[in-house]
């Protein structure tokens, strides 16, 4: 069973979080199972780049972005080479390292 671990997020994650995951689950739903309330707008649905994360490991055994979010992605704050939306990336077998960028392009969070 692969493991999540989220790096600590000041304001989502502060310390930090690791838990297992199934795979075929997005991270975003792994993530909020266990806890880690990443933002979603658009309700899962790849509309937005609230979910934005950067998969500081086990980047390469993620399946390849769609061009879809591909364009989103080009919209987030903070884009790295490792960026992923994380209601689109989906686990395999490999452990992932994730980090939950400081900020979105969300105007308005309903959890704060």
């Amino acid at each position: 069973m692969p493991k999540i671990t989220i790096l600590p997020h000041e304001v989502i994650c502060p310390d930090g979080a690791q838990f297992d995951s199934n795979e075929g689950d997005s991270i975003l739903n792994a993530a909020l199972a266990n806890g880690v309330s990443i933002e979603h707008a658009c309700e899962k649905s790849c509309a937005c780049t609230t979910c934005h994360i950067i998969v500081k490991s086990g980047f390469s055994s993620l399946a390849d972005a769609d061009e879809n979010e591909e364009d989103y992605l080009d919209k987030a704050w903070g884009l790295e080479p490792e960026s992923r939306l994380s209601c689109q990336a989906t686990v395999s077998s490999e452990d992932l390292v994730i980090e939950i960028p400081k900020y979105t392009i969300n105007m308005v969070s309903e959890d704060h």
